[in-house]
Formats: structure tokens, C-alpha cells, sequence
């Protein structure tokens, strides 16, 4: 990402971002809620146009060759919206065949994604039905079907039941064993600690600081501790004014 920018009339979400990701490994983009997370990687998956700047993925512009682009990458966005009324092999098959893979392919991979996601016993229930965690792991399926190059998650686990987040995390370590790279945004410090390699901190559309997770963390005893005092949250008032909360009545 080079000068990144985008508004929204009055408000700016992202402020000339300047980002290197680093491949073959789990990439974090944490910050606090509407620090601009989801709006940097709707940019940087084609899904919205930027105000200024560049952004390339495995060596492609995103906007100038956004096939390539496209070809190359898996995007589970934050609130997706999925064809409800297909069944979750249906929604693989549909998904497989418009990225152009041959129908036995597409079934074996679909088979495979179903088994090991826990949704074998769903496969022909229709996607509307599914719980927020089916949801989740149905479109992280179709998302990794076409085998991508990388892998961006807006706030994947959220929502999920921690046997799906177990689940959801076991596919996505095994994925990034292989040399992929997977880029997710989050504000649960204690995943992103247990989960990156590699941590960009972000608070009111700027980054406050990038690099491996030793780095950004510091000589904080946490990376709840170092995020906290990035994005200037530390002293801020925890309630102590709400004397009438709680006690007798």
C-alpha cells in the first residue's frame, strides 16, 4: 500500500497509509473499532476504489489488473453476504465454477473444505439456515476453494463459537504452513498474539506502528498493554464517574 486515502464526505477512514506486508505469513491489522481496518482492506481487495494512492498484491495492481488481482487472492469480508438460497455444496460448486475450475475439481476440493470445516453433515442445508459460525466457515470455504496465493479475513472470528474459531484456526495455520499468507484484521489482542507473525497497529485511519510481533510489542508485558498505549486508550476514564451504577436500590 503506498498513500492510501479514502473519505467519506467529511470523514476521513484511512490517511495515507504506507504498508509492506510481508508473504508466507500471518499478517495482523489490529486497532480499536472505526480505526479504519475494514475500509484499508475493501481497498486493497478491489472492493472499494481508494480516494489516492497504489495498492499491489503478489506483484499485480489491484486496480490496474484487478483480474490478476483477483485470480491471486481469497476475501472473506465482515458482514458477508452469501447466495442464502443455495445449499453449502452448492454455494462451493457455484463458487468453483465461476473461478473456472474444472467440475471434478471443484467437487473433490468442496468435499475435502466440508469435511475438515465440520460441515459435512450441512452440505445440503440450505446457507440461509446456517448459524453464524456455519456462515463463516461456508464462506471461508469458498474463499480458500480456488487454493489463493493470499488470504484476507475482516474479522473472522467474530461471532463464533469457540469450537468453530478452533476449527476456522487449524485451517488457517495449515494454509500458511504451505507459503500462503493470510492478512486479518481483528481487535482481540490475545488472537492476534496467539495467531501473527507479523502485527501493523492502526487507530484513526493512520498506522501507529508496524513490524514482527516482538517489535511492535516492545518491553509491554502484552500486546493488549502495547496496543492500548498506542492508540492513546490508556488513562481514559473506565466508568469511575458512574457513581449511580450499580449498589443498593
Amino acid at each position: 500500500m503506498e498513500g492510501l486515502w479514502k473519505r467519506f464526505g467529511e470523514q476521513v477512514a484511512v490517511a495515507g497509509i504506507d504498508l509492506d506486508l510481508p508473504a508466507g505469513q500471518f499478517v495482523g491489522l489490529v486497532g480499536p473499532n472505526g480505526a479504519g481496518k475494514t475500509t484499508t482492506l475493501s481497498m486493497v481487495t478491489g472492493l472499494l476504489r481508494p480516494d489516492m494512492g497504489r495498492v499491489r498484491v503478489a506483484g499485480h495492481d489491484v486496480w490496474g489488473d484487478p483480474v490478476a488481482v483477483k485470480a491471486r487472492i481469497g476475501v472473506l469480508p465482515e458482514g458477508l453476504r452469501l447466495f442464502e438460497r443455495l445449499s453449502g455444496r452448492e454455494l462451493l460448486g457455484y463458487t468453483g465454477r465461476l473461478r473456472g475450475l474444472p467440475g471434478d475439481e471443484v467437487d473433490k476440493r468442496a468435499t475435502q473444505l466440508l469435511d475438515v470445516l465440520d460441515l459435512a453433515g450441512s452440505q445440503h442445508k440450505l446457507v440461509v439456515d446456517y448459524s453464524t459460525g456455519m456462515r463463516k466457515k461456508i464462506g471461508l470455504a469458498s474463499a480458500l476453494l480456488h487454493n489463493p496465493e493470499v488470504l484476507f479475513l475482516d474479522e473472522p472470528f467474530e461471532g463464533v463459537d469457540p469450537v468453530s474459531a478452533q476449527t476456522i484456526r487449524g485451517v488457517l495455520e495449515r494454509y500458511t504452513e504451505s507459503g500462503a499468507t493470510v492478512v486479518f484484521s481483528s481487535h482481540v489482542m490475545e488472537l492476534v498474539e496467539s495467531l501473527c507473525d507479523w502485527v501493523a497497529v492502526m487507530a484513526a485511519g493512520r498506522i501507529r506502528a508496524q513490524g514482527t510481533l516482538a517489535e511492535v510489542r516492545g518491553d509491554a508485558p502484552s500486546l493488549q498493554s502495547a496496543f492500548l498505549e498506542l492508540v492513546g486508550a490508556q488513562g481514559r476514564d473506565t466508568g469511575e464517574s458512574l457513581d449511580w451504577l450499580g449498589g443498593a436500590r
